[in-house]
């Protein structure tokens, strides 16, 4: 029992075969230079806006609608207010008054044009006519 030597005798030891290694790594550089990275998903998936539930339901029982283009225009406008300091705002566009939370990119409630006529709306500190 003095012998210090370990056997193994059903499992030669081979030489590790680097080429598929290479091969690997050659194949995951690739793919991220043509996909797009997490990262950049990421932020695409960020500055899109999006619509709390409370919100939703209005736009739903004022039968309030945005086309692509309406949202593209909101999602701009939301990046615009974004960079002058702006936390909550009224964006008043197509007859439809949002309040928006910029920091969180959220529609907070909608309503069409003759509702925001009789409403006073608080807790903004800016506003953006479209």
């Amino acid at each position: 029992m003095s012998d210090s030597k370990v056997f193994f005798p059903s499992q030669p030891i081979l030489p590790v075969d680097n080429s598929s290694l290479t091969q690997r790594k050659t194949n995951h550089n690739t793919t991220a230079a043509t996909g797009a990275s997490f990262a950049d998903i990421m932020q695409k998936a960020s500055q899109r806006v999006t619509f709390s539930s409370h919100a939703l339901q209005r736009m739903e029982s004022r039968n309030l609608n945005f086309s692509e283009k309406d949202l593209q225009k909101l999602d701009d406008t939301v990046t615009k207010m974004a960079q002058k300091g702006a936390r909550e705002s009224l964006i008043y566009m197509n007859d439809m008054a949002l309040v928006v939370s910029v920091a969180n990119r959220t529609v907070i409630t909608a309503m069409d044009g003759s509702s925001a006529k009789e409403n006073i709306i608080t807790n903004i500190d800016s506003a953006a006519i479209l």
